[in-house]
């Protein structure tokens, strides 16, 4: 077997033409080579797939040039199943995949060529409705642009920080070399293949990070200096059949710009407005709702005043009065944070130079509440960023600083229904604060920023000039009743409008595609639900 093959060996013959693939055939022929990239389960459905985008009933579609764009054994079954569909609605579609396992492994090329083998057996039984496009093998340009090598550079820069969940990190390190090498290589081959195939379509899983970045930096500079593509960046969130998406932007970026537009003066109707409640209340509770699949809190409220009384804050009417300040944090590295700075140079930056200034305002109390999503991550918390910026000043325990760590059995709604003023850089917390009728300034690059109801600053001057007045005189910076309705409105347009209906998550999806087969999403009742969304993947223009 190849792993009895000394990794020398291995080495020169993933340089040698046919040899892995020969090897594959002879050897592991149907087989999976390594562990963390079997396709065997799509393997078993691509037959019943691809029959019911052959026998789909015609489609009134313009027929486009479609290319999708996947890598990791996850993105490649969603992006089948989605290429498949769309051909079944008419279209010309062709799936370009890269055949990891891991974005953060290294692999040989002796093996890495085994398993594109392996995938590429796999995936051309979903011919001919999909072109198949190997882009490990495939024709590759020899050099970039000056520019899009830039991009891809940044690219792989934010690769390794959403890795490592740090935002500071080693340009010399062999993670970093690891993904610009992987980001320069997808980038040279869809680079050649766009350029000599013209889709009119790029459809991209994020769009933000790892080779679908790449890909996407790629797709916007031949769009800006070649010919026009309509590309299409999607993700999925906590809700259940419903996707994100975005044309010719990273879908990360949460734009609601257009929506929001359309939407901002038209009221919410009671049935709207009980729906967005019934979600906040599930928030507060920590229960789940419906089709959202993840509790926000890992305690149910206990009220304001005994939270006041277990973080040993002041007493309510105590003199003299002290405001109560509540610092959100995001998880460091996240997506949804990396990119997202407005006057900091990172996230961190923001959080350390806030503590500083917090640390000389024994006038203010001070909760930084670490976000519970640092649980099921592994990179360093922001509880030891805030407890090296006190060590460095020499004071580890003011009384009126408070860092309550992920685990506490401590509710954020409670703190916030004793806070006076609330910081974030792009954490949903800030919005649910204004709901509350808590002022929030706002750091970071986050989708409510900007929409008439929070406190934005845009330099470390304006940032600390207004802390220093809203904690001289917090009631005057509460928000008015207008604004509050306007938060509760555009919470509603965020949850329930801004996801499309769509029947495949991408955690989810052998369970969902079983309850939504490709023939039950192309007959008239699966077009009737989600007929439109699809369209949107094609680039039809969102009609908010």
């Amino acid at each position: 077997m190849a792993a009895s093959l000394k990794p020398a060996i291995k080495q020169i013959l993933g340089e040698l033409p046919f040899t892995a693939e020969v090897y594959w055939m002879l050897r592991q022929s149907g087989k999976p080579v390594m562990g963390g990239f079997s396709l065997k389960r799509l393997e078993k459905h691509l037959p019943k797939w691809r029959l019911a985008a052959e026998s789909a009933p015609p489609q009134k579609n313009d027929q486009r040039k479609v290319l999708i764009v996947a890598t990791l054994r996850y993105w490649i079954e969603h992006a089948t199943i989605l290429g498949l569909t769309l051909a079944g609605m008419g279209q010309e579609v062709s799936l370009a995949y890269l055949p990891y396992a891991s974005w953060k492994k290294p692999i040989n090329r002796f093996d890495l060529r085994r398993q594109d083998a392996y995938a590429l057996s796999v995936l051309q039984q979903a011919g001919p409705c999909l072109n198949i496009v190997p882009l490990l093998n495939s024709k590759k340009v020899t050099e970039l642009p000056p520019e899009l090598i830039d991009r891809v550079r940044e690219n792989a820069r934010r690769d390794t920080q959403y890795t490592l969940q740090v935002e500071d990190i080693n340009l010399d390190s062999d993670l970093y070399r690891l993904r610009l090498e992987r980001d320069l290589e997808a980038a040279r081959a869809a680079y050649a293949w766009i350029t000599a195939n013209r889709p009119k379509v790029v459809i991209i899983p994020n769009g933000s990070i790892l080779e679908f970045g790449a890909v996407y930096q790629v797709a916007c500079y031949l769009d800006r200096y070649s010919f026009p593509i309509k590309i299409v960046t999607y993700e999925f969130g906590e809700q259940r059949q419903r996707i994100w998406l975005a044309q010719n932007s990273e879908v990360m970026m949460q734009d609601t710009s257009d929506l929001w537009e359309v939407r901002k003066n038209q009221a919410l109707s009671p049935q709207e407005l009980e729906q967005v409640r019934t979600l906040f209340a599930a928030r507060q509770r920590a229960s789940l709702w419906e089709n959202f699949a993840r509790r926000w809190q890992g305690a149910p409220s206990e009220g304001g005043e005994k939270v006041r009384t277990l973080l040993g804050l002041d007493a309510l009417g105590a003199q003299p009065s002290r405001p109560v300040v509540l610092l959100a944090t995001n998880v460091i590295g996240d997506s949804l944070t990396l990119g997202r700075q407005v006057f900091s140079d990172s996230m961190t930056e923001w959080l350390e130079r806030t503590m500083q200034y917090f640390a000389g305002r024994s006038d203010a109390q001070f909760v930084v509440r670490i976000h519970p999503g640092e649980l099921i991550t592994k990179g360093p918390s922001v509880a030891d960023v805030a407890k090296s910026v006190l060590a460095e000043i020499g004071d580890q325990n003011p009384e009126w600083i408070h860092i309550i760590p992920a685990d506490a059995q401590v509710n954020t709604y409670d703190i916030v229904e004793i806070a006076d003023l609330g910081l974030v850089y792009t954490t949903t917390v800030g919005m649910e604060m204004v709901m509350s009728g808590v002022p929030v300034i706002v750091a970071g690059k986050t989708h409510y920023r900007g929409k008439g109801y929070t406190l934005d600053v845009d330099s470390w001057e304006a940032y600390f000039n207004l802390l220093d007045q809203v904690l001289a005189a917090p009631q005057q910076f509460r928000p008015s009743q207008s604004q509050v309705k306007q938060a509760w409105a555009y919470a509603y347009r965020f949850f329930f409008e801004y996801p499309h209906p769509f029947p495949w998550h991408v955690i989810k999806f052998w369970d969902d595609q079983e309850a939504w087969s490709v023939e039950r999403v192309l007959s008239p009742e699966g077009q009737a639900q989600f007929g439109k969304t699809f369209q949107y993947l094609l680039g039809e223009p969102v009609r908010w």
